[in-house]
């Protein structure tokens, strides 16, 4: 599996790459597109911004089992960030989050402002007045948008030296991802919820090009837009999908057994239990493979899976993904959870 996990690993860094909000991810679809045309499959952009493919037609002996009905796979590629909601006095802009982006997360952080006119700026999330040695409230000031913003790296010193940039409300603000993949096998970067998943999913359709592997289901993916703000997987669902597997990061943090090296095959979150008998399927497929999981309950989540359901879809639906330290902020998985995930994929689709 290594020339696969070295594919994954360096499809991920690619897309972590391109700066993708949730409401600005074209140019990230535009890359995608492009990769799994490269692969041999014939992607299609859905309207909203999504791409959906199938990446097998099935090879005609399903039995009609529940379990070998056509699947959708399901991950993201829009992410957290910020659009422009005001600019100060002083041409610095205020910021509303895209999704659940912690302001706490984002301090001192450098991110990119793309206007409407295609001018990219860049600039550094700081709290108001951010000088410690200025700022006698600094380290009891409860941080929130309504005392962050972005430092422009221009010679702006006021509202009108700002909008002569073309800088407006509603511009996006893209934060830096740092990406760094260590000797050891660790993956760090912002937004690896969910890129390294969309780099498994590409994992998968190259595994299935190049490997004799001729699963009984059709298999569909698709890389979603929206998630983070809740209806990513709202639509474009093909009509004779039964099942849907939302591919998305494991939790790993305190009362979940889940770690980084693992793949996490989640039983409920925030929205409810997933189909037991998927859950079921995940756990029996993990242990026919001798992969390295966990089975967890969420206490805080969301996925595509389920905004699907709540859509109106009438589908079972299940959740797995690599162990992720940090949601939402510098987040860390490691290359055996991407290899782990990838073998359960392939383990329970046959």
């Amino acid at each position: 599996m290594s020339n696969l996990t070295d594919y994954m690993v360096e499809q991920a860094v690619k897309v972590l790459s391109i700066d993708s909000p949730t409401g600005f991810t074209a140019r990230a679809a535009e890359y995608v597109m492009g990769e799994y045309r490269r692969l041999g499959y014939d992607p299609v952009l859905t309207t909203k911004g999504g791409i959906l493919v199938c990446v097998n037609e099935g090879n005609g002996q399903a039995s009609g089992k529940p379990e070998e009905a056509p699947i959708l796979l399901q991950a993201h590629m829009d992410t957290l960030g910020g659009m422009v909601c005001s600019i100060n006095e002083k041409g610095r802009l205020t910021l509303s989050p895209l999704g659940g982006m912690n302001p706490n997360n984002g301090e001192a952080e450098n991110c990119r402002v793309y206007t409407r006119s295609g001018k990219v700026y860049t600039g550094t999330f700081q709290m108001k007045n951010a000088s410690i040695h200025v700022n006698g409230s600094y380290n009891t000031t409860a941080r929130s948008y309504d005392v962050m913003e972005v430092v422009l790296d221009e010679l702006v010193e006021s509202k009108a030296d700002a909008l002569a940039l073309g800088i407006l409300p509603g511009d996006i603000a893209a934060f830096d991802p740092r990406t760094v993949v260590t000797e050891s096998g660790f993956i760090k970067s912002r937004f690896l919820d969910d890129k390294l998943s969309v780099a498994i999913l590409l994992g998968y359709a190259r595994h299935l090009k190049e490997s004799e592997a001729r699963p009984a289901r059709k298999i569909y993916q698709h890389i979603t837009v929206f998630e983070e703000v809740g209806h990513g997987g709202a639509g474009s669902v093909p009509a004779d999908v039964t099942e849907i597997l939302a591919v998305d990061m494991g939790c790993v943090g305190d009362g979940l057994d889940c770690k980084e090296t693992q793949v996490s095959i989640c039983a409920k979150d925030s929205g409810g239990p997933y189909h037991y008998d998927v859950v079921t399927g995940l756990v029996n497929a993990a242990q026919k493979a001798d992969l390295d999981f966990a089975v967890d309950v969420y206490p805080h989540y969301g996925s595509d899976a389920e905004a699907a359901l709540r859509a109106g879809y009438d589908c079972r639906h299940g959740l797995i993904g690599s162990g992720v330290y940090a949601s939402h902020g510098y987040e860390r998985s490691h290359k055996k959870g991407v290899e782990n995930t990838l073998g359960l994929l392939i383990s329970y689709l046959g």
